[in-house]
């Protein structure tokens, strides 16, 4: 099946130069697929990677087989290394910026042991650096469901560092994104958390391109880049590293614009599930912040905070609902139908909402269409009259 007429740029925008910016890319359900919510994903194979195109077009960067692709909520590994691989090569025919999510999902839920985790990570790794895409080391839950100490985080993540072709992304994911993440590093202090994290960076500091952390605390993510900033300073230093140092990637759906700008000691680069609707206005902000304009960038994206905040609100972690939404009305896809049935996820009133706030910032290329979608999804629930929720 084909998506039926994506809203893409007319031309391809030019990558943004001042900071390195990824779309975390949802997936496309097959909504003829005879599956259940337990059973494999079925995808629109055709609708999901051209939404990926939809993205590059844009001059962003895909993150694929991440969580806005509902890894661990309906998207299983053998569909994640297939949908791997296929990006990676529609990624290579237009020189797209392209970094795939590796985990331990292959696993089941507990019962894993520290060898099988690793074991899990390096069949994983193997396949996102046989595509040629950049690996993001995802939280795994099997390893958390352990209660490991940081020596534990430290030997795991030092094993996959020694061995990676490639400088990889580290992944924080707070439990509210997924509540089996919590105490993650190690414990459930995060002050201690970070040293952990930080200590495997400077062990590591050529093997790691940066790190993506999603806590949705802006003023502890300024003061961990720049503690990732010193890292890669004292890298370059001591000549095992050459290069601009670790990255801080912003997770952050909360206050993105801020962390992008940065401040006078630094910023954050970018790998957002917020982006994936997102994307024309976050290539327009970019280009202003390239251009030398910052006041410009935060004229464009602050004004969709207001949209991003209600998307994660909580529970966060059914955020991609309404990304999903938002992309069947603005003409990504055909239908509202997701991978484990996870269109059920919010309400009707949550969902409604997301559509007033995509129209108000311009989101939609046909806006009586999106409406027209909108209403038809209230009737199916028997809420045609719009008072009525």
């Amino acid at each position: 099946m084909t998506a039926p007429g994506p809203a893409s740029p007319s031309g391809t925008s030019p990558r943004p130069r001042s900071r390195t910016v990824f779309a975390a890319a949802h997936v496309v359900a097959d909504p003829r697929a005879d599956t259940t919510p337990d059973g494999p994903a079925a995808l629109d194979w055709d609708a999901t990677l051209a939404f990926r195109h939809h993205l590059w077009a844009h001059g962003l960067g895909v993150a694929e087989a991440m969580d806005t692709a509902q890894r661990g909520m309906g998207l299983d590994w053998p569909r994640a290394a297939e949908l791997i691989r296929r990006t990676a090569a529609e990624a290579r025919t237009v020189g797209g910026l392209l970094a795939c999510g590796i985990g331990t999902d292959q696993l089941p839920p507990s019962g894993a042991t520290l060898a099988d985790v690793r074991a899990a990570y390096e069949e994983q790794l193997a396949v996102a650096e046989d595509a040629g895409a950049r690996p993001v080391l995802m939280a795994s839950r099997q390893l958390a469901a352990l209660g490991a100490g940081p020596d534990a985080y430290r030997d795991l993540y030092g094993h996959l560092l020694r061995q990676t072709s490639r400088p990889v992304i580290l992944h924080w994911l707070g439990p509210m994104f997924d509540p089996a993440l919590a105490g993650y590093w190690g414990g459930g202090d995060l002050d201690a958390a970070t040293e952990t994290l930080l200590g495997i960076v400077a062990d590591h500091p050529g093997a790691v391109d940066g790190v993506k952390v999603s806590l949705l605390d802006a003023s502890r993510e300024v003061r961990l880049r720049r503690r990732l900033a010193a890292v890669g300073a004292d890298a370059r230093t001591s000549g095992k590293e050459e290069g601009a140092g670790v990255r801080c990637y912003t997770g952050d759906d909360f206050h993105y614009p801020e962390l992008i700008a940065g401040d006078a000691h630094g910023f954050s680069d970018a790998l957002l599930g917020v982006f994936d609707p997102l994307a024309p206005l976050a290539a327009e902000a970019l280009c202003r912040l390239d251009a030398g304009d910052p006041a410009g960038f935060r004229a464009v994206l602050d004004p969709t905070l207001p949209l991003a905040r209600h998307l994660f609100a909580p529970p966060t972690r059914c955020y991609k609902t309404g990304v999903v939404l938002l992309a069947w009305l603005a003409g990504h896809q055909s239908h509202f139908t997701m991978v484990g049935g996870l269109q059920s996820a919010r309400s009707l009133p949550h969902l409604r909402r997301a559509h007033e706030l995509g129209a108000a910032l311009g989101l939609f290329p046909d806006p009586d269409l999106a409406a027209a979608k909108m209403r038809a999804l209230l009737a199916v629930h028997g809420c045609e009259e719009a008072g009525s929720l």
